[in-house]
């Protein structure tokens, strides 16, 4: 199969089903932008060394494909012969799961923190702000269109679990987070 198609040249795309849209269409910046935070978090596996936390990053990635599968698929182009991977409550009770264990692990948070620390908390921070962009995306997106309500609740979760993720690769590889300070000016 060819990666070109040459269907695409005038600006147009197709949803799965077939119905053509532009590709500026609400539903396609935010699957797009969900494509661009997986990409992201495969580059904050190539930072990371806990190999946990590595196949837990590939796990997500994976139900990021189904995110996007559910935002191309609406709900009237569904397939007849095909089953569409919708996300639903086990995706955000394992999200959810994660965040209390990991949380668990970690001291308290008194103060904001700034992004950073090491190179793979820096880039699920960076993951983290990707994340919050799609959920601003898919918020715009079912304000026109019938999307599943879960994506969006899914989309939240994991953006807060990346905020942990963060600071807990900085708790295990004994980098302090980074405390806001106040400017003085």
């Amino acid at each position: 199969m060819k990666i070109y198609t040459k269907t695409g040249d005038k600006g147009e795309t197709s949803l799965f089903g077939g119905k053509r849209v532009w590709k500026d269409d609400l539903r396609i910046s935010a699957y797009g932008t969900i494509d661009e935070l997986n990409a992201q978090l495969g580059v904050a596996i190539t930072e990371m060394k806990n190999k946990e936390l590595i196949e837990i990053l590939k796990s997500i990635q994976s139900e990021l494909f189904s995110v996007c599968s559910d935002l191309a698929t609406p709900f009237e182009n569904e397939p007849k012969n095909f089953v569409i991977p919708r996300i639903d409550e086990k995706y955000i009770n394992k999200i959810e799961k994660l965040i209390d264990e990991i949380e668990f692990k970690l001291p308290e948070l008194k103060n904001f923190i700034l992004p950073g620390g090491t190179k793979g908390a820096a880039n699920l921070h960076l993951a983290r702000t990707i994340c919050r962009r799609a959920e601003r995306e898919i918020v715009s997106l079912k304000k026109v269109e019938k999307i599943n309500p879960l994506i969006e609740v899914y989309i939240n979760r994991l953006s807060d679990f990346l905020f942990v993720l963060a600071r807990y690769e900085n708790h295990i590889e004994n980098v302090s987070d980074i405390v806001w300070q106040k400017s003085d000016m």
